[in-house]
């Protein structure tokens, strides 16, 4: 996509509906995790920031949702990849657009990419 959005909005509503949905549910799930998450557009997709620092992304495409926990929450969640089947590479993991959103899975990852953050910090 060579557009440029302004907001996650923007950027959802490209999509057909069932896709939009999926996306809105990922993007809740994130949000749930703390009040201080904040959105933005970055690499021309939903973002993420935890204390300022970047959190999570998520893209859609045709026939999956990629989501980018960083190259450690990849590493960490390696086993639950393989476990469910999806495909994976050292920055990202692609969930089938007709699978159900793996909240559990999803939750874990942005908890696990918040923890890495205040660790740092300290």
């Amino acid at each position: 996509m060579k557009n440029t959005f302004e907001n996650i909005d923007d950027y959802i509503l490209l999509f057909p509906e069932e896709v939009q949905e999926k996306l809105q549910e990922i993007r809740k799930v994130i949000h749930t995790q703390n009040p201080e998450i904040e959105e933005y557009i970055g690499y021309q997709m939903p973002a993420f920031k935890y204390k300022k620092k970047p959190l999570v992304y998520f893209a859609g495409y045709k026939k999956h949702i990629g989501f980018y926990p960083g190259a450690e929450g990849i590493r960490r969640f390696e086993t639950d990849f393989k476990e469910r089947k999806y495909k994976f590479s050292k920055g990202a993991v692609q969930f089938p657009v007709n699978d159900e959103v793996p909240v559990d899975l999803i939750t874990k990852m942005v908890k696990f990419r918040m923890e890495e953050i205040e660790n740092k910090k300290s």
